[in-house]
Formats: structure tokens, C-alpha cells, sequence
């Protein structure tokens, strides 16, 4: 756990990889372009003293990642959220099958997600339950900008997805985390848009449909679904990093989520190896809304940074989080009074 000003505050890293993106896995110029475009990323909102080079980029060990996230970046517990890819990597980028074998070698710190694609019909269906059984399943990572053959992405509202939806509720899955950020090349980035979120979340409200990358650069459009469907949460990868190189631009962010969805639907991630837990952990904890802008989107508390980091993930996915772990103080029943947005008919 992370400690600060005397507490220690449970991390729950919602957004990891461990992926495989080196030249000999790269099944063509696609597949050079997606990690060239993911280390412009790493380069350009990282602070000097986390940058790596490209070849330890594109494949990290096994050592690096249990340094960099559990013994110097204080996460109790990191998700595996993987991205196959199979049309630009031979083996997949990173897979659900690569990411359980690191989990059963380390029990306890990861939690493995799968995935599905609703083109692949019956056959994508016999597989997600294979992976349900395999894995124990509570989440799933979906790609709707994923190209596979003549086809350059899908959504959530289609009726094949929505089939894939209903085998998730039958098999107990109920975190559907979406990729809904910014584009990467060389996959479209109309194909990333947040308008199918809303679909998804109304019809499945039994459903947690938490928005990767909190929809950016849709960020107004994403909030504005996550008001009106209490299912929708915002995960942080992607936009965690503009606290070190824009952050008034990231405390912005945050108030937005907090105004409209509230300082329980949003949780912490790092994109590893995008970034790095530690940095983000750390400046994350010392970030103050900026005093001109709290009139509007109030204060960063100690309450608000523990959910974020941690809570609100840990209540997603049933975690045992230790005793010792800062808790926000138990409110009193009352009547509610607080004031919500005005925004359903």
C-alpha cells in the first residue's frame, strides 16, 4: 500500500499489460506502427526519469513488471486488460492466456480479464466460456476500433454484440471495461466513439461498463452518458499522465468526472507500460484542484484520492482490501439533499 501523511491508501492499478510488441512478433507494418504510436505516448507524457528505450518498449520481462508495478509502484493489485491484435502481431499483442500465466505465477497481485469480438459468432461465444471457466472471469477487455479482416471496428450497440452481452450476464461476467480513448494507428478513430456506451448501458443496467481513457478526446460526451446511467464508470489510463505535463488540464478532468458521475465511479489505472504507477501514484496523492477552479468543481480530499485509487475498484471485482487501509468515514442515513444535474427528461 501507499503510504502518505501518516495512512496508507489500498492501490488498485485497473489498467496493465504485459505485452509482446517486439519486431519478431510484428506480423507487418501495422503492428510497428501501434507500438511506435504507444512509445510517443510513453515519450511525451512521461517524466524524463521514466522513459525507456524503444527495445525494452516494445518487450519488457516479467521482472520489470513486478518491480515497476509492486515493489517500487505501491499497487496492491493490478488488472490485466488485454488487446490481442492478430492482425498485427503473430502471437497477439497481449493476450488473456499470456497475462494468466504471469497471474498463477503470482498469486493474489493480478487479476486477469478476457475478451471478446462479436464477429467471430458462435465460435467467439464457445471461446469467451472457455476463458470464464479458465480464468475465473469477472471482467472483459473489448476493442470495438480492433480491425479483423475487411472490417475496421464494431459496436456495442450491434445485435451480435448485444448477444455476447447476454452470454457475460449468463456467465456471471459483470465489468465490461471498452476502449474508448484516444486513437492509436492505425485503427480509426471514429471507431473509438463513446455513442454506444449509452446503448450497452441501458440495455444491460445488471452490467458495469467502466469507459477506458474516460472517453478522451470525447470527455463532455462520455460525461453526459455516465450521468444518466448509473452502470458507467470512468477508468483513468490515459488520462493520468497529464498530471505531470498538464495539470490544470488533468484537475479539470477529474472535476468534471466528480460533477457528473461522482467520486465513486472513478477508478485509478497507469496503462502499463505506458507509464509507470510510481509517478502517478505518487503526484496523484499531493494534486489539489487548482483554489480558482474549486468554486466549480470542488476539492481533491483524502476521502475522494482513496476511492479512486483503490475503493472503487476493489468493489467492482469483491477485493478483500486490508483493515489497515484508509476507509472514508461511514455517512449517517439521511434524507438525500445533495443537487445532481438537471439532465434527464
Amino acid at each position: 500500500m501507499y503510504s502518505h501523511n501518516g495512512d496508507s491508501f489500498f492501490v488498485v492499478d485497473g489498467h496493465i499489460h504485459f505485452w509482446n510488441a517486439s519486431p519478431a512478433n510484428q506480423r507487418n507494418k501495422y503492428g510497428e506502427g501501434f507500438i511506435s504510436c504507444f512509445y510517443d505516448y510513453h515519450r511525451n507524457l512521461s517524466p524524463p526519469e521514466y522513459l525507456w528505450e524503444r527495445s525494452k518498449f516494445e518487450r519488457y520481462s516479467e521482472a520489470d513488471l513486478m518491480h515497476d508495478l509492486f515493489e517500487i509502484g505501491y499497487v496492491d493489485v493490478g488488472i490485466f486488460q488485454p488487446t490481442y491484435l492478430r492482425e498485427f502481431y503473430t502471437d497477439g499483442f497481449n493476450t488473456t492466456e499470456d497475462d494468466g500465466a504471469l497471474a498463477e505465477k503470482h498469486p493474489g497481485r493480478f487479476i486477469v480479464n478476457g475478451s471478446f469480438d462479436p464477429r467471430d459468432g458462435e465460435s467467439g461465444i464457445e471461446e469467451l466460456e472457455r476463458l470464464a471457466e479458465r480464468w475465473k472471469l469477472k471482467g472483459v477487455k473489448l476493442y470495438t476500433a480492433e480491425w479483423k479482416g475487411d472490417s475496421k471496428g464494431w459496436k456495442l450497440s450491434d445485435p451480435t454484440a448485444h448477444r455476447y452481452l447476454e452470454k457475460c450476464r449468463e456467465l456471471g461476467i459483470q465489468n465490461i471495461h471498452v476502449h474508448k480513448g484516444p486513437t492509436i494507428w492505425p485503427l480509426n478513430r471514429d471507431a473509438f466513439d463513446v455513442a454506444d456506451v449509452d446503448d450497452a448501458a441501458t440495455s444491460f443496467p445488471d452490467l458495469n461498463f467502466i469507459v477506458e481513457h474516460v472517453g478522451l478526446p470525447r470527455l463532455e460526451d462520455f460525461c453526459w452518458i455516465g450521468v444518466q446511467e448509473p452502470n458507467v464508470f470512468g477508468g483513468l489510463a490515459v488520462a493520468m499522465p497529464f498530471i505531470y505535463s498538464r495539470p490544470r488540464y488533468f484537475a479539470q478532468m477529474v472535476g468534471e468526472l466528480m460533477y457528473w458521475l461522482g467520486e465513486d465511479r472513478i477508478l485509478f489505472a497507469s496503462d502499463y507500460a505506458i507509464w509507470q504507477p510510481k509517478w502517478l501514484v505518487e503526484q496523484f496523492m499531493e494534486l489539489e484542484i487548482p483554489e480558482d477552479m474549486q468554486g466549480e468543481y470542488g476539492t481533491l480530499t483524502k476521502d475522494v484520492k482513496a476511492k479512486i485509487l483503490g475503493l472503487n475498484a476493489a468493489k467492482l471485482y469483491d477485493l478483500d482490501v486490508p483493515a489497515q487501509a484508509y476507509h472514508p468515514p461511514v455517512e449517517q442515513e439521511g434524507p438525500d439533499v445533495s443537487e445532481k444535474p438537471a439532465v434527464t427528461a
